[in-house]
């Protein structure tokens, strides 16, 4: 699955344009290497997303075409949550 649509679908980011810009602009790393919106993602890969002053790293568990908003964070787990001091 492509990495913009997995942001979507888990609900990570709401929204499919949004994280195509994120990793267009470079701030998503898939198992520490730089990631396009179209980079493919599989089960067990590491994402790490910087938003602004947090960064994220989550571990994709499984992937899923649709899901409902219930079901969404059992596609990921966080792994590391860390806030910028001097943002």
């Amino acid at each position: 699955m492509r990495l913009d649509k997995f942001l979507k679908v888990s609900r990570i980011i709401k929204r499919r344009s949004v994280a195509k810009e994120i990793a267009d602009q470079g701030r998503i790393l898939v198992n520490n290497l730089p990631a396009k919106s179209s980079t493919k993602v599989k089960a067990g890969d590491t994402l790490t997303i910087k938003f602004g002053n947090k960064t994220e790293t989550v571990k994709i568990n499984q992937i899923v075409e649709t899901t409902k908003k219930s079901e969404a964070e059992e596609m990921y787990e966080i792994v590391d949550e860390t806030y910028a001091e001097n943002f």
